[in-house]
């Protein structure tokens, strides 16, 4: 034994082998009693390797099946007008050419009984360069929308044949053109490259399309041209071309994409998911983590003897440490280890599970930058929670160690091992966020998680000085769960943090879930027009303004000048390499979006810096810019902003920022130009309607199917329609959001059952003396049921502050709109939290209960 003795062993480095051979030697026994320990650190890794390997996977399919995705190698978009004679025979000099053009418009029955909004394809002979596109009978693209007996053919989604309630063969009104479904798509291998899609698809010739009269001067229409090059080439070379372009034509107003980012919307959207549910996984490995420290905590106290024999023999306090830190980290490579193959597995099951389902088929593959982070994640919040209860045995003499279940013994380890938790939470907090899509939402939910575990720490030392300073009842149960609260070795702190941080995440996302749906339901739909009617030609917006004063008197009218822009600089930097001042404000500079130009300031914005210009100002061209996107990306006042529309590049100053009403789904404009800066530029007109009052459904279509018939080249939007696909979009969005968000509620209730298991030889103790004192069982169940239901009720009531706190902050704050407390929700909370202590805590008092008092007494 003289290994033990600090003089024999040299170093601490010396030390360390002989401490791994007692460790190793001592876990001989088994695993019995880490298995919440090991399940813990297994849930959380195998949600954070999972999710981040699922969201590699999403990502390697868009990289692989970019081609077809694009639509080519490369892809020039145009707005309001096709390519000229120049750019053709510049994008000829690349390679094969597919040209598509993309608009909404509004299909109808002949008979004018039906109508629907559609998303209009139109596309040439070479369509598709990359992938196929799939028809129902499998006759090839090309035969399908031909012209035959005058009449041309057209393809669409099954959903446009349900809502007009027609069949393959029937003809349709598309403009002022007739088109005879011939076929339905099955699968369309460019869709993702077009973003949202509010309406079902309908394909058509390009050669049709000038038989619709729907293109007209200002209509929002837009011209892809996609480019397959010969040989294929690499994503380098494609990137230097893209540059090359840029350099060479500066003055080209088309967007330009390659395969690398064939859907940027979509891989922006899977970056933020997994963003979220990477932070869902940390938050279940924190919650596993107290049940990590409760597992510890109890695992030390059963080696009291143990420890005190090592002690008496010379072992100093960090040779203690040492062995028991090597048991922890065995047994949380044991729980990464499974959780690593776990999440290994996940992308294979999903891509088999969903491969119906999502829009594009997984790359799955065991991705090994995932699984290390999956990996670090796990070691890091093993010691984060174990640091703290093995230090605690270093300095304490193995006669304290022998009655700590009594006294308490000291509360807090040496310094060094505080050092050392703190360096470990700061460490895995900064990789949280280093490693995040959005910085700043993933360092508010990692202040928020911790604020809510440091409160529920103090919650729970509020409740026992609360329960300790009570005064005397006279129910003997009442009495007895009030003192199991407080007493020492009480599980309070370890039931209240369990559920809490888990029940919080659950409250806040259903209040986020019902107040989203609320605004989208009821206050927008209330405030929001009741139609857009988009491209409406300057030459018949009187006419078309006095058949809806006609067929709807009491409605309220608006319309304003609609063009489409992009921002190409500003103050004469290129937008590509402006750097906003905010992270994710640049979606301003993405793509081309809807501008205007406004004499007066427009309805549904204040003034919140500088002048509005004069009515008959014709000076230099001048720009509203709106308030927020401003501060986002920088801008004051006296800043150049240069757009380009219709090929034409526009630089105006900022005279002035706007508070612009986003949600009231009115006609609102990031920008509002003056209106000599547009002075003879062909453009359409926007329109909406509205009543006051709230108008039966019958009313309004029967308002669109007169409106569709009498202007068949306007496009028609009902509001209540795009509100409901929204509406839809967040339900799913929820459910998926709530399923991931279950894992921390399954290691609450895992670490519940660990904290409950701990305590059993206590509780088995408790229960002998006061059955032998003459309580009968049913006194006891009553006592611990009220000990459960009192944390459990509590816990809720935190729960529900907390997340309360949390949800309104995400809809107030972040997302600008407002909120509102449901009472269904907090009373949700408070039964799940009823339900898991109650029930976990009565299932584990019955087995107490059955224990024989004879052979415990004999070992008191």
């Amino acid at each position: 034994m003289s290994g033990f003795v600090p003089g024999t062993t040299g170093s601490g480095n010396q030390t360390f082998p002989l401490a791994t051979r007692f460790a190793l030697r001592e876990l001989r026994g088994g695993l019995k009693g880490f298995y919440i320990f090991i399940a813990c650190i297994a849930l959380g890794v195998a949600a954070i390797a999972g999710v981040t390997s699922v969201s590699r996977a999403l990502t390697e399919g868009i990289s692989r099946e970019g081609q077809a995705i694009l639509g080519g190698d490369l892809s020039f978009r145009l707005i309001h007008r096709e390519a000229g004679a120049e750019e053709a025979a510049f994008l000829d000099s690349l390679g094969a050419v597919s040209g598509v053009a993309t608009m909404r418009a509004m299909a109808r029955r002949l008979d004018g009984s039906e109508q629907a909004l559609v998303e209009l394809k139109a596309v040439d002979d070479p369509y598709p360069l990359y992938g196929s596109l799939d028809l129902q009978s499998g006759q090839p693209l090309k035969n399908a929308i031909s012209q035959q007996d005058g009449v041309w053919g057209a393809v669409a989604d099954l959903a446009l044949l349900a809502r007009l309630d027609i069949s393959v063969g029937d003809t349709i009104a598309l403009g002022r053109a007739t088109l005879r479904i011939s076929d339905v798509i099955e699968t369309e291998p460019d869709k993702l490259a077009g973003g949202m899609e509010f309406g079902p698809r309908l394909m058509v010739s390009e050669a049709a399309l000038p038989d619709t009269d729907l293109v007209q001067p200002g209509s929002l229409i837009r011209w892809h041209y996609r480019v397959r090059m010969d040989p294929a080439p690499s994503l380098e070379t494609l990137s230097g071309v893209v540059e090359s372009v840029k350099q060479n034509q500066p003055g080209a107003e088309w967007r330009i994409r390659s395969r690398a980012n064939a859907s940027p919307g979509l891989q922006r959207s899977i970056g933020r998911f997994a963003q979220f549910l990477t932070l869902v996984g940390l938050t279940a490995l924190v919650v596993g983590g107290v049940g990590v420290a409760n597992a510890i905590r109890a695992y030390l106290e059963t080696k009291r003897e143990v420890i005190a024999s090592f002690k008496c023999l010379g072992a100093t306090g960090g040779f203690v440490f040492q062995i028991y830190l090597v048991q922890m980290l065995v047994l949380a490579l044991i729980g990464i280890a499974i959780g690593l193959v776990i999440g290994a597995l996940i992308p294979f099951a999903a891509g088999a599970a969903l491969s119906g389902v999502l829009p594009v088929q997984l790359a799955a593959n065991i991705y090994p930058a995932e699984l290390g982070l999956g990996l670090l994640y796990g070691l890091l919040t093993a010691l984060a929670f174990a640091l703290w209860p093995l230090g605690r045995a270093h300095d304490v003499p193995p006669t304290a160690l022998f009655r700590d279940i009594v006294t308490g013994g000291s509360k807090f380890p040496r310094k060094r091992y505080l050092f050392a938790t703190m360096v470990t939470v700061v460490a895995l907090a900064a990789i949280a966020i280093l490693l995040a899509h959005d910085k700043t939402i993933a360092g508010i939910y990692i202040v928020a998680s911790a604020g809510a575990f440091l409160l529920l720490v103090v919650v729970a030392r509020l409740i026992m000085f609360a329960a300790k300073r009570l005064p005397s009842v006279r129910s003997t149960e009442l009495r007895l769960a009030i003192a199991n609260i407080h007493r020492p070795g009480a599980l309070t702190p370890s039931v209240v943090l369990s559920l809490g941080l888990g029940l919080s995440l659950l409250v806040a996302l259903a209040l986020i879930d019902g107040n989203l749906r609320r605004e989208l339901t009821a206050t927008i739909a209330d405030q929001a027009p009741s139609f857009f009617f988009v491209d409406i030609q300057s030459h018949e917006r009187d006419t078309f303004q006095s058949l809806l004063e006609d067929e709807a008197p009491s409605a309220n009218l608006r319309s304003v000048p609609m063009l489409r822009g992009r921002i190409v600089s500003l103050n004469d930097i290129p937008s590509e390499d402006f750097v906003p001042a905010q992270d994710g404000s640049d979606w301003v500079l993405r793509g081309d979006r809807g501008i205007t130009y406004e004499a007066i300031l427009p309805e549904n914005s204040t003034l919140s810096a500088g002048e509005w210009w004069p009515e008959d100002y014709s000076g230099i061209p001048l720009v509203s810019f709106d308030a927020e996107a401003a501060t986002d990306l920088g801008l004051v006042i006296g800043d150049k902003v240069t757009v380009n529309v219709l090929g034409r590049e526009i630089t105006a100053e900022i005279a002035n920022m706007r508070d612009v009403e986003w949600q009231s789904l009115a006609i609102n404009f990031v920008m509002v130009f003056s209106p000599n800066t547009f002075a003879g530029a062909p453009h359409a007109h926007l329109m909406t309607l509205g009543w006051d009052e709230e108008v039966p459904t019958d009313a309004e279509l029967a308002l669109l199917k007169t409106v569709s018939n009498t202007f068949p080249t306007v496009t028609a939007v009902r509001v209540k329609d795009a509100i409901s696909q929204v509406n839809d979009l967040v339900a799913q969005l929820a459910w998926a959001i709530r399923g991931a968000s279950s894992i921390t509620l399954i290691a609450s209730v895992l670490v519940l059952a660990g904290a409950l298991a701990a305590g059993h030889r206590s509780r088995i103790y408790d229960a002998v003396i006061l059955k032998t004192l003459g309580a009968t069982r049913t006194r006891l169940i009553i006592a611990y049921g009220l000990e459960y239901a009192i944390l459990g009720l509590v816990t809720a009531l935190f729960a529900l502050v907390a997340g309360g706190v949390a949800a309104w902050y995400v809809i107030t704050q972040i997302m600008g709109g407002s909120f509102v407390v449901m009472p269904v929700t907090a009373a949700g909370a408070a039964l799940v939290a009823l339900v898991l202590t109650v029930g976990f805590g009565l299932i584990g008092t019955w087995r107490v209960l059955g224990e024989k008092p004879a052979p415990v007494l004999r070992n008191l």
